[in-house]
């Protein structure tokens, strides 16, 4: 009976192929959804490799991101992920001002405590690793989108640098927060610029670290809200296992950074604290970039300056936080569908931007099987997915900017109000 039926969707089934622009968290976690829903990706991918640019480091997981994963990858995959996620061995948040006196201590309720298996932090290139695991055949690297059409049926091609194109039924726009695909449309929003430049820097965990760190810095999120108009974040990265060991185990053959227990440090300045433009600040250098923090924190606690000054200065690079407020949906032909950054940029005060990517892969998955399975209709399975993305993509960039504004002072935050 069930033999008989799996035939009888099979032979129902529309033979949708989608095209996902963007190999990063959300594009990635959307092809193993749609494969195991038996639809036809590909991803487009325009860097070469997993590290070829810079892109941050630790990543908190939310209970709705975990679930997301779980939802749409196959359990192999979990698997990796969790047994490289980080080891939460510290608990809360603290803020402390530039001197270190003690400002304010939250504390924060998580469903998933006492859960060994739990996902609630990882590293960003590790956790990219892990999506490539069983992708060979449908991740494309180094295929820069130059532009794309929608044909007269509906279909789409995608046009790449160096002359190669792509022929599918839907365009995801999965390729973040300077989307190419959004720029072909002048009414879709932007993100707007939050006058913020956050500098992203790794402070490997090193005996010599511990010794000159006190229990209040060395095992939370720890802020420094500076007087001055500076502020750091700190937030410790500490694997559980090896992670080349664990895919040695789990996956043999996948391509695995060493890894190495890190924290990841920001550091967030107005721009009308900058003495040079974005053009400027953009082109300097690792060691350059962390040359500015430590003068521009050099009267602070001598604790911090010890610690400030054991960055890796070769990870090192600055962003402009941006964010996309109102979260709207695209008004694009059905065939063309936004995810993650392209339609809702969030500045990373919240740790909710790639969770906001991992539900829109779930949701989209759901969206595009039921389409090809003959069950709904593209433009209202389309529709559909977008008004709920809506929803919980405002919920998200509310409490991101929500954050900022009480972490970052003077960061414009949207008023409280239900999306």
């Amino acid at each position: 009976m069930q033999k008989e039926k799996a035939r009888r969707e099979e032979r129902a089934r529309r033979g949708l192929k989608v095209l996902v622009i963007g190999g990063g968290i959300g594009g990635l976690c959307l092809a193993h959804g749609l494969r195991a829903a038996g639809v036809r990706v590909a991803v487009y991918e325009r860097d070469p490799s997993v590290a070829a640019r810079n892109q941050g480091y630790r990543l908190h997981i939310s209970p709705e991101g975990e679930q997301a994963m779980r939802d749409c990858l196959p359990p192999r995959v979990v698997e990796l992920i969790s047994a490289t996620s980080n080891v939460r061995y510290g608990t809360g948040l603290a803020a402390y001002d530039e001197q270190l006196s003690p400002k304010w201590a939250p504390t924060f309720d998580d469903p998933r405590a006492g859960n060994p298996d739990k996902i609630d932090s990882v590293d960003r290139i590790t956790l990219r690793h892990a999506l490539l695991a069983g992708l060979d055949d449908t991740v494309h690297l180094g295929h820069r989108l130059v532009g794309h059409e929608v044909r007269p049926d509906g279909r789409v091609v995608a046009h790449f640098d160096g002359g190669a194109r792509a022929t599918g039924d839907v365009l995801v726009a999965a390729d973040g927060a300077s989307s190419r695909i959004r720029e072909q449309y002048a009414t879709t929003a932007r993100p707007r610029d939050l006058g913020i430049r956050t500098i992203f820097g790794r402070i490997p965990m090193s005996e010599a670290l511990h010794a000159q760190m006190s229990d209040r810095l060395r095992d939370r999120f720890s802020y420094v809200l500076g007087s001055d108009g500076y502020h750091v974040g700190m937030m410790p990265m500490v694997f559980r296992n090896p992670p080349r060991q664990v895919a040695a185990r789990l996956w043999p053959g996948l391509p695995m950074d060493a890894g190495g227990d890190y924290y990841m440090c920001v550091f967030n300045i107005h721009t009308e604290l900058l003495d040079i433009d974005d053009d400027r600040l953009f082109a300097l250098s690792g060691q350059q970039l962390w040359d500015l923090v430590r003068a521009r924190t050099a009267a602070w606690h001598p604790e911090l300056r010890a610690v400030l000054a054991q960055a890796d200065t070769s990870a090192s690079f600055a962003v402009a936080m941006r964010a996309t407020d109102p979260v709207e949906p695209w008004d694009t032909p059905p065939s063309v569908v936004p995810l993650g950054d392209a339609v809702h940029t969030m500045p990373p005060s919240g740790g909710v931007g790639a969770n906001t990517a991992l539900r829109d892969a779930c949701g989209l998955t759901r969206a595009l099987a039921a389409v090809d399975r003959g069950e709904q209709e593209l433009p209202t399975a389309v529709a559909d997915y977008q008004a709920a993305m809506v929803k919980y993509a405002t919920e998200s960039v509310n409490m991101s900017l929500r954050i900022a504004q009480w972490s970052i002072p003077n960061v414009e935050a949207p008023p409280a109000v239900s999306p």
